[in-house]
């Protein structure tokens, strides 16, 4: 092709040939820019399939996995649960309030498109330390873009975490969860089946914000020309969105389309090739009739826009008048673009589903719907482990003589004051919150529309460490699900399902891709062994700045059930009495700790974990706090150890803690181990008994009371120390 114009789409050579012989022929201009938004990393997952297939993805509960829209569990037989994460990374680094907002957006329509209601969101923020007045401006925006879309649309966000550290100024980390509820019988996939039927596109008008923004976007690093990839970040209309969402709903519980899709990144382009792909069908679009906002818009723009708040429904002929009805009455536009073709009978795509774009008459575009949406290339890029990876030595640190200056730089580190974000979010939507944010995971009562209440409970907790995951991707990603693991048993559930946000640099990086491929061997390996499948999740890759590769982020949201509370959830908010360490057994470690970053040593080795004994712990846990009065509050240690733990507790609690350690070791202290708890109880005695016969390691460590945390005589802090 003349000046090898591929090249700045993203498109390598390789590709462009593999394009030209799928199609027999040069691709023109329009489906060059088709194939160069379907085939980035974005859309096509070509870096990372050939590893996310070893994630264990089936379990008795899961209705759907990865590959729908949204990954589904059953609650009850008649209703179930959709989840889903993603990410805005790269467009809240440039743009972050829409960047942050249209993630939102986007992934509340993932929801809504497999026909469940959106109940609840939660968000993992990474930004770069506050010191930075840019790291300031992107962490506020991106905080007022959730909550100002989040608000206005209805959704409570009622969970959530954030880090502030220095390789996330440049490029933030913005990933948000959400959750659905539904009829098991309304359920619907992204399918465009039946030959003949409409192809209608809902909602807002087209414009040309976000195009290419998930090749120019989502598939790069940022550099000094960052700025002007501005006209790549959507731009998001949250009302818009909320007639989108009771309109969609009122579709589909009339059951009056045969599949929906939204309109996210790839846009037009990306739901009418997945769709047609889905149902093994073609599809014919007529490019001027998507109702557009801009003047002049070419077909390359109309069909590679991702203008928010766009669906694309497909409906059966004797049904449409009613869906124009439903959507004029809901003030939501609704146009049919096109039909639904079978796949052709004779000629260079025989036998295929092909996707035929027309403009004012003329065929513009001519693909295989199956080569966009299932046929990029499927790489296996080369690893390396880095090369200080295995030069460590254990190591063993003497206690200070004071513990003050190294106790505050280890709470300064870490954020143990959230309220000052999610007093931004309104969590209270639905009245379906029973645990509010602050706690260790969330937890929200199972009701449905149109079905009721149910006598289940569902908890939700968002987790990601990047010390662990660098000091050891493997062990480290492992210890992240079962930190997220823990904290579903703080509230007493157990764990049914988990999605992930996988964060990563320059997937031509070697290193990078041995870092993202342990990563993945750590999720497969707890989830397997403790029965979790994974249903959904999110790659995000380029993560980088001026060359420069962020630590590796996976983070997981995990799902629970339990028994709707008949009685008050024990809460660290209410703690009382005494308080009891209760553990596996298993030693704390200072590799990957906060402390070895303070200190800037990253030897050691990362600790494994008895997966057969964690599993036990999180199930007596669990029951704990749901069977009886023994425990009034429940808090797991994960980032800054026994320190953190109990300093938060404290907070919470808004009582001062005196502990009493038998082992007063930097290790005992601000060593760290995702299998330990802290419980909070006016009964010592039986609990103790309880947690004896059940095979644990406990001991009594302390009381609530007074207005300090202190540790013996040889550490006092105030209650509110710590606070970001």
């Amino acid at each position: 092709m003349e000046s090898e114009i591929y090249r700045p789409l993203g498109l390598t050579d390789d590709e462009f040939k593999l394009i030209v012989h799928q199609l027999g022929r040069e691709p023109n201009l329009v489906e060059l820019a088709m194939f160069s938004i379907m085939w980035s990393e974005h859309c096509s997952y070509k870096s990372s399939r050939i590893h996310l297939r070893r994630l264990p993805t089936s379990g008795p509960r899961v209705i759907m996995g990865p590959g729908e829209n949204a990954g589904v569990v059953a609650a009850t037989d008649k209703i179930s649960v959709a989840i889903r994460m993603e990410s805005h990374n790269h467009p809240s680094a440039i743009e972050p309030t829409q960047g942050a907002a249209t993630g939102v957006g986007g992934i509340l329509r993932d929801i809504f498109t497999v026909g469940a209601r959106p109940t609840a969101l939660l968000d993992s923020l990474w930004m770069g330390t506050q010191d930075d007045p840019r790291s300031r401006w992107i962490f506020d925006g991106v905080v007022g873009g959730i909550s100002s879309y989040g608000n206005a649309v209805g959704v409570p966000t009622v969970g959530g975490e954030i880090h502030f550290a220095p390789p996330y100024a440049e490029n933030p980390l913005v990933n948000v969860v959400a959750v659905g509820i539904a009829e098991t019988t309304q359920l619907v996939r992204a399918l465009a089946s039946g030959a003949g039927n409409h192809v209608v596109l809902l909602g807002a008008a087209t414009g040309r914000d976000g195009i290419g923004g998930v090749s120019v976007l989502a598939s790069s690093g940022f550099d000094n020309a960052s700025s002007d990839k501005r006209p790549s970040v959507q731009v998001g209309d949250p009302f818009e969105e909320k007639k989108l969402i009771e309109a969609c709903l009122r579709l589909l519980d009339a059951k009056l389309v045969v599949g929906i899709q939204d309109l996210g990144g790839a846009g037009l382009t990306c739901a009418t090739s997945e769709t047609a792909a889905n149902a093994g069908n073609g599809m014919e679009v007529i490019v001027d009739k998507v109702p557009v906002r801009e003047t002049g818009m070419t077909p390359m723009e109309i069909l590679c826009s991702e203008s928010q708040e766009r669906m694309l429904a497909i409906v059966a002929p004797e049904h449409l008048e009613e869906v124009l009805a439903i959507c004029e009455a809901e003030e939501v536009l609704a146009t049919v673009i096109g039909t639904v073709t079978p796949p052709d009978e004779e000629g260079l795509y025989a036998g295929r589903g092909v996707l035929r774009a027309y403009f004012d008459g003329v065929l513009v575009a001519e693909i295989p719907a199956a080569a966009l949406a299932d046929e990029a290339p499927l790489y296996d890029r080369p690893q390396q482990e880095p090369a200080e990876f295995r030069v460590r030595t254990d190591q063993s640190v003497l206690p200070p003589d004071d513990w003050h200056p190294i106790a505050l730089e280890v709470l300064k580190t870490l954020d143990f004051d959230p309220s000052s974000i999610y007093r931004r979010y309104d969590h209270m939507l639905f009245r379906n919150t029973l645990v509010t944010p602050g706690a260790d995971a969330s937890l929200l009562a199972i009701r449905a529309p149109g079905v009721g209440g149910t006598d289940l409970a569902m908890a939700l907790s968002v987790d990601g460490n990047q010390l662990w995951s660098r000091s050891d991707p493997k062990l480290g990603t492992l210890a992240v699900v079962a930190e997220s693991l823990a904290n579903l048993a703080c509230v007493g559930a157990t764990p049914v399902a988990l999605v992930d946000c996988l964060n990563f640099g320059n997937p031509e990086h070697p290193e990078v891709m041995w870092q993202f491929s342990e990563a993945i061997d750590g999720i497969t390996e707890i989830c397997t062994a403790l029965g979790v499948p994974v249903i959904g999740g999110n790659v995000s890759f380029y993560n980088e700045a001026y060359g420069s590769d962020i630590d590796p982020t996976p983070v997981v949201s995990t799902i629970g059930y339990r028994p709707l509370p008949t009685h008050p959830v024990p809460d660290p908010r209410r703690a009382s009495g005494n308080v009891i360490l209760v553990t596996t057994g298993e030693t704390p470690s200072l590799s990957g700790s906060v402390f070895a970053e303070i200190i800037g040593d990253r030897r050691g080795s990362f600790p494994a974990i008895d997966l057969e004994r964690l599993n036990h712990l999180l199930g007596v846990i669990a029951e704990l706090v749901t069977a009886d009065d023994l425990v009034n509050a429940a808090t797991n240690l994960g980032a800054g150890g026994l320190l953190a733990g109990t300093v938060k507790l404290a907070r919470l609690a808004a009582k001062g803690i005196r502990i009493e350690l038998a082992d007063a070791s930097v290790e005992a202290l601000l060593g760290e181990h995702p299998s330990r708890f802290l419980l909070a109880t006016e009964k010592p005695a039986e609990l103790l008994d309880y947690l004896r016969n059940e095979g644990l390691q406990t001991a009594v460590i302390g009381e609530l009371g007074g207005d300090s945390v202190e540790f013996e005589d040889w550490l006092q802090l105030s209650i509110d120390i710590g606070v970001a």
